[in-house]
């Protein structure tokens, strides 16, 4: 640290001198101001009082930095009076406490504090590009209400969508019963399975009750609290119940509930508790500002999932993604397709190949661009809402997009929405900004010095640090390891990182991501047939997935046909790979209304048909030219049995 001078007249206040002729100053020493809430005055260097008031200070030392007098009369200059001025800002003593216990920083700060002063007209121009004119503070309490909100309704979609389908999918007489689940857990580890153990392993609700009006009424309940969240009201307690619901339902679900959709939600709804005012009622003039710790850790979530999704597309080695040829036939193959997909599968190789290359500059080069100043952040806000709209017209990805568009919401800030509000409602009166750009403007550089009247801050709602801070490093260090493996280096887990790890897991709300790393070239699909004869055969209709080679594929998103998602998966391998399968199919010869229910044809009203099996066809989109002359949006070819014939009879001779 420099030796430091001392002023015969000591303010009353903290001072910070600065050269008011210098943009890159002017800037960010009223950003200090509004910080330090009026704790710090200001004054600029070519002020006529500066000379009487200080004549220890020649004008050439105050060109040379920035200073700040203390109210003791020692003046400090350069890096130092920086940290210093930081230090008066609410919880902001660390930044010169580091300063002053570690001699390599503070002498590397002074060099670049030196650097910067030299170069004061290219760092005001990298001011101007990454944060504009106006660098207040920003304030995220309007982003933290949109967000919440947005997460509430993404919660009622989910709820609302599964509440459809929950008696037929795990129901008594659904597919994967849940009673059936947890017995099968009982009896393998009988003693493993009691108290709170049994909860942390295999968390649900349903060990206290696993019947269909439970079920029922835990997706009710869900329903009821999401509508809660978006009212406003008690958001914290309300976002809690809402994850511990679906977490609580996903563990019962098995494959239902397993797609990455279903644990970003619970990852974000995780984080979203401690992402919420500590209010019950709605009162947005009188919010606190939201935590900023927990912010960059949703950007962090953010980055991980665009970064991931096109790491994981490079490192699968599979040519179709290197040769940019993926998007050539992703369309036709993706589980749910929508008639849109089916226009944009038609268009020219070279359009692919392009569309290819732009994905994987947005997901590979643009997530950095998330821990960017405010207004290089506008970057990768718009390119990933262009990419997810795009994902959203032609492909049925359920609520997925959805998620990902709210974590692009809190790439920006208050002042943000309200510019896009204005931009979208022109002729309604611009919603009041809690700090005026002109508070911060440089022509005000020289303006007398401060009296307290810097616009109070609001104190930003802060969690213990015995919460925030473990749960910043598990949701940082955890997935840097998972990184670590994907680019396969070894995966140093030590202990204490495997055991929160091991201990967390069930909880689902720590996950990796990462879709489609190796292209599907080919769609198998398989077609459920019954039949009373064992000669004649019908088709069982699902809702959505291709059958009917007539029927266009439909827009289903948000809602999920879980049981159609499966059979794109089953499709893909060998039905004793999938268990599920044959449960399904016994249903059906059982004749179960809520499995019926789940499909949209039912070739055997009257009464189940005696036997039953499953074929997979090759589908394919049709051209333009053939669509015309027949109308069909699929051509298919019969290729292998996938099931063999099964009866009630055998199953019970078994």
């Amino acid at each position: 640290m420099k030796p430091s001078i001392r002023v015969a007249s000591a303010p009353g206040k903290p001072l910070v001198i600065f050269d008011g002729d210098c943009n890159f100053c002017s800037l960010w020493v009223r950003r200090w101001e509004q910080e330090s809430a009026g704790r710090v005055d200001t004054l600029v260097a070519q002020d006529g009082r500066v000379p009487a008031q200080f004549p220890e200070l020649s004008p050439e030392r105050l060109a040379s930095a920035v200073h700040l007098v203390e109210t003791d009369g020692v003046v400090y200059s350069g890096a130092e009076a920086v940290f210093r001025t930081l230090a008066h800002r609410e919880r902001g003593a660390w930044v010169l406490d580091f300063y002053e216990r570690h001699p390599v920083f503070a002498h590397a700060s002074e060099r670049c504090y030196a650097f910067v002063a030299r170069h004061r007209h290219f760092f005001s121009w990298l001011t101007r590009l990454g944060w504009g004119q106006d660098l207040a503070t920003p304030s995220h309490r309007l982003v933290q209400a949109v967000f919440l909100r947005w997460v509430g309704a993404v919660y009622f979609i989910a709820f609302v969508s599964l509440w459809v389908q929950i008696i037929g999918l795990i129901g008594n007489d659904g597919i994967l019963p849940a009673r059936l689940t947890l017995e099968s857990v009982r009896q393998r580890a009988p003693s493993a399975h009691a108290g709170w153990e049994r909860f942390h392993n295999l968390p649900t609700l349903c060990w206290l009750d696993a019947s269909d009006g439970f079920l029922q009424a835990q997706c009710a309940a869900g329903t009821f609290l999401s509508l809660l969240v978006l009212a406003g009201l008690a958001p914290a307690p309300c976002l809690f119940g809402l994850w511990l619901l679906y977490l609580s339902l996903a563990t019962v679900s098995r494959e239902f509930l397993s797609f990455q959709w279903d644990a970003l939600l619970l990852e974000i709804g995780f984080l979203a508790v401690f992402f919420s005012p500590g209010q019950l009622l709605p009162r947005r003039n009188r919010a606190r500002e939201p935590s900023r710790l927990v912010l960059w850790l949703l950007r962090w979530l953010l980055f991980r999932i665009m970064f991931a999704s096109g790491c994981v597309k490079l490192l699968s080695g599979d040519p179709a993604w290197r040769n940019l040829t993926a998007l050539s036939y992703h369309y036709e193959t993706q589980p749910l397709p929508t008639w849109l997909g089916w226009y944009v599968f038609q268009l020219p190789a070279a359009f692919q190949m392009v569309s290819t290359a732009v994905m994987f500059g947005i997901e590979l080069v643009l997530p950095f661009l998330i821990f960017a100043p405010r207004r290089v952040r506008k970057v990768p806000f718009v390119a990933f809402i262009a990419l997810q709209t795009l994902i959203f017209l032609t492909g049925n990805y359920c609520f997925f997009n959805l998620l990902t568009i709210a974590l692009c919401v809190l790439l920006l800030d208050d002042s943000d929405l309200n510019r896009l509000w204005a931009a979208v409602t022109p002729r309604r009166k611009r919603p009041r900004e809690s700090i005026s750009r002109a508070q911060v403007q440089p022509g005000l550089a020289r303006a007398q010095p401060s009296t307290a009247s810097s616009p109070q801050r609001v104190l930003a709602w802060q969690w213990p640090g015995f919460v925030a801070v473990p749960l910043a490093c598990v949701a940082i260090i955890i997935p840097l390891v998972d990184f670590a493996g994907l680019f396969g280096w070894k995966r140093s887990w030590s202990v204490p990182v495997a055991a929160i790890w091991n201990w967390a897991a069930p909880f689902r709300s720590l996950n990796s991501y990462g879709l489609f790393a190796v292209m599907t070239a080919s769609r198998p699909e398989i077609i459920v047939q019954g039949s009373n004869d064992g000669v004649t055969w019908l088709d069982y209709q699902f809702k959505y997935k291709p059958g009917d080679v007539r029927r266009a594929p439909r827009f289903v998103e948000p809602h999920q046909p879980r049981l159609d998602w499966q059979m794109w998966f089953a499709a893909l391998g060998d039905y004793r790979q999938n268990p599920w399968f044959i449960n399904f199919c016994v249903r059906l010869l059982q004749g179960s209304p809520t499995v019926l229910a789940l499909l949209e044809r039912n070739p055997f009203p009257a009464r189940p048909p005696r036997y039953v099996r499953a074929v997979v066809y090759d589908y394919h989109f049709t051209t333009l030219a053939a669509r015309r002359q027949t109308g069909a949006w699929w051509q298919r070819e019969e290729k292998r049995e996938y099931l063999p014939v099964i009866s009630l009879r055998a199953q019970q001779q078994q």
